[in-house]
């Protein structure tokens, strides 16, 4: 008489239970919930669920119905985060949970004109398009558009660094597209911007904004160089997420959120590894950062600057790191924007 043990196949883990935990681990063991930080990140993560277009289990959404039951009074005391509240409460209802809370609380704020108290175009621009959501209007600003489109075209201001011109470059348009949802009728200057920005990001080795940027120009129906979509991938499949209850939260975590937001629009699948639950922590592979090194070499030119790339890489040549050479030469031979991109970095006398 012999013993048969009979073997199953384990079951690789689902794609809706990483999803799960995900969520859960940003609702409830990173932070807590009076922490404003709490609402940015969970606003972030559900809209990357919500305009990709994401399956999301109604039992990980669920993670969240305490903080829907409680959405209106919280805006009631806290207005000036209405942006965040009024984006989590209806990403929640539109990918599954349902319900009216949205409309009331966009009622609420077209009433209060909330917009109103906002000095920038670009959360005004937000504030309308969140409002829109429920058929709700902003304050009215009929110049809004032209304005930020304005912005878009300046090309010489996204030839220097400047991360928070970049950022906003790239929300400017998600909200003139509603996320990818329809055009946002950028003209040949602005396509040109991203392009500019996107080789700063590339050559920073900035993941986060070099995905944004590349969203950004799939939005508008253009296609992103290979170049940085393959660099992106590979830098999204070399995050470490750890769990632990002990993890540092002051991490990685929104580059590897729009690294999967940016892996989805591209048409694969936003967080695709299996993850454990608890509190999680992010961390991006170490990378060089060749951008600081091309712009002491090139300040140390000094009147000796020119706009030639050719020109000025011979003279640098032997400040920079054989690393930064080799991203340098990647991108120049690569980026057709490159000469113009690098004719406004360069800051050379006229």
């Amino acid at each position: 008489m012999s013993n048969v043990i009979a073997l199953r196949p384990q079951q690789a883990p689902r794609h809706e239970d990483g999803l799960h935990a995900l969520l859960d681990s940003f609702a409830n063991h990173r932070r807590r919930q009076e922490d404003a930080f709490w609402l940015k990140e969970n606003a972030e993560l559900l809209n990357i669920l919500e305009c990709t277009g994401t399956p999301v289990p109604r039992a990980a959404l669920e993670v969240h119905a305490g903080f829907l039951a409680g959405a209106e009074e919280r805006m009631a005391f806290f207005p000036q985060y209405y942006r965040f509240l009024l984006s989590m409460v209806l990403d929640l209802e539109d990918l599954g949970m349902g319900g009216d809370i949205g409309a009331r609380l966009c009622a609420s704020a077209q009433r209060d004109d909330l917009a109103g108290a906002e000095l920038s175009d670009l959360q005004r621009m937000e504030a309308r398009r969140l409002l829109a959501r429920r058929g709700f209007q902003a304050s009215d600003d009929a110049g809004l558009e032209d304005r930020l489109r304005a912005f878009c075209a300046r090309n010489a201001t996204f030839t220097l660094p400047n991360k928070k011109a970049a950022y906003e470059l790239t929300h400017i348009v998600y909200y003139l597209g509603e996320y990818g949802r329809r055009d946002p009728q950028l003209d040949a200057r602005a396509i040109t911007s991203l392009h500019f920005a996107g080789n700063l990001a590339f050559l920073e080795q900035n993941s986060d904004l070099l995905s944004e940027i590349c969203i950004a120009l799939r939005h508008a129906g253009e296609t992103p160089p290979p170049l940085w979509t393959a660099w992106l991938e590979r830098e999204t499949q070399m995050f470490t997420v750890e769990t632990s209850d002990h993890v540092n939260i002051a991490d990685d975590y929104h580059d590897y959120l729009v690294c999967h937001w940016h892996a989805a629009v591209a048409g694969g699948v936003a967080f695709r590894k299996p993850q454990a639950a608890g509190r999680m922590g992010f961390t991006r592979a170490p990378r060089a950062t060749p951008l600081r090194e091309l712009s002491e070499a090139l300040y140390a030119e000094g009147a000796e600057r020119r706009a030639d790339w050719p020109v000025m890489r011979a003279r640098v040549e032997g400040r920079l790191s054989a690393q930064a050479m080799q991203v340098l030469d990647m991108l120049a031979g690569q980026s057709e924007h490159f000469d113009a991109f690098f004719e406004g970095f360069s800051r050379a006398a006229q």
